[in-house]
């Protein structure tokens, strides 16, 4: 299936996704926050930009988007340059894992986020759960 708008509009289009700052990080950055934890956000100085460090916690916070990170549930790749796309996500999966191992062996707490699960049914519980593993 063909692409339906210009390739100019369509590179336009990805310009303006966001790396940092969604609405999913901004949500759990909040609530984080309301719960007295502070943190440093998008730390250029650590491997692997992890979107929230707690240095008085030893812990990193990684939230991933189901599209750019692969998740099982919800990833739908591409019609078009499906080989560009499956290499594409292939790559941040691989990093995902390097980041991870990297921290493991520091000997901080990792923690992921997956998009879907910041839904309004499961938001308390994710930050419940991030509130265990941070004390």
């Amino acid at each position: 299936m063909a692409d339906n708008v210009s390739k100019e509009k369509r590179s336009e289009t990805m310009r303006r996704i966001k790396s940092k700052d969604s609405r999913i990080e901004t949500k759990l950055r909040k609530a984080l926050w309301q719960a007295g934890f502070r943190y440093r956000k998008n730390a250029k100085n650590h491997f692997g930009k992890p979107d929230l460090v707690l240095k008085k916690s030893k812990a990193v916070v990684f939230i991933d988007s189901c599209y750019w990170h692969g998740c099982r549930k919800h990833c739908r790749i591409p019609s078009t340059r499906k080989k560009y796309w499956v290499e594409k996500i292939a790559r941040n999966k691989k990093r995902d894992k390097e980041v991870g191992r990297y921290y493991k062996n520091k000997g901080w707490k990792i923690i992921r986020v997956w998009e879907h699960d910041l839904t309004k049914e499961k938001f308390d519980q994710i930050i419940e759960k991030t509130k265990k593993l941070l004390k």
